[in-house]
């Protein structure tokens, strides 16, 4: 799970992407932590897709946040389809490591997810993550909706403040909506350091705080 290389900095062109496959790889359905669905339609829930780095230690963060329902990591925001991890660390993917984090507005605000998504990476770093560096590792927030899609720029708007201030540089974080297609990763790296608890987690926040959501 360590670096690639510094050489891959740079998304692939359409051209220079890799083929993929029409069949998404195969899914055991069940979360090895809490056992509730890692795929469904999740009606009456909202669906936000992270990208922090690694996404062995990001998705931990998430299912162990009071009100999350399920969480998944794949891999997203690229042009290649249904790919495998070798060859989204290829850097030929476009893709970004991420995790899928379903949760239930009514136990835990948007709000929260987001200053847990903000304080636990370094959103300024462009195409790396610490000591983990390729276009895989890049900061990315996919929404879905446009009310996510709003209360994410406020949030960034409201973290760059305070980062600014603590002297980093301008946040790199990818931010789409629509979300793109998401590709469900294989199931070893699902809920990866529940199953390998020594396992490598990468994840690091800057230690500035968000000032949203404090009060949820």
């Amino acid at each position: 799970m360590l670096g690639i290389g510094a050489f891959k900095q740079r998304l692939p062109r359409p051209e220079e992407a890799l083929p993929g496959r029409d069949e998404p790889l195969p899914l055991h359905n069940v979360h090895f932590v809490n056992g509730q669905p890692l795929r469904g339609d999740f009606a009456g829930l909202q669906v936000l897709d992270v990208g922090m780095g690694c996404f062995w230690g990001a998705e931990r963060k998430f299912w162990q946040l009071p009100g999350g329902v399920t969480t998944a990591v794949g891999y997203q925001g690229g042009v290649t389809p249904n790919p495998t991890y070798e060859e989204a660390c290829s850097g030929l993917t476009g893709h970004t490591e991420v995790v899928r984090v379903v949760f239930d507005p009514a136990q835990v605000t948007l709000e929260t997810v987001l200053r847990t998504f903000w304080e636990n990476h370094d959103p300024t770093q462009g195409m790396r993550q610490g000591n983990d560096t390729g276009t895989q590792y890049r900061s990315a927030i996919y929404c879905h909706s446009q009310a996510q899609l709003d209360a994410v720029l406020a949030s960034r708007d409201a973290y760059q403040q305070q980062l600014h201030a603590a002297g980093y540089g301008d946040i790199t974080t990818e931010i789409a909506f629509p979300a793109p297609p998401f590709y469900y990763a294989e199931d070893y790296h699902q809920q990866y350091l529940a199953k390998n608890p020594n396992g490598y987690c990468g994840i690091g926040g800057t230690g500035v705080s968000c000032p949203i959501g404090l009060d949820a």
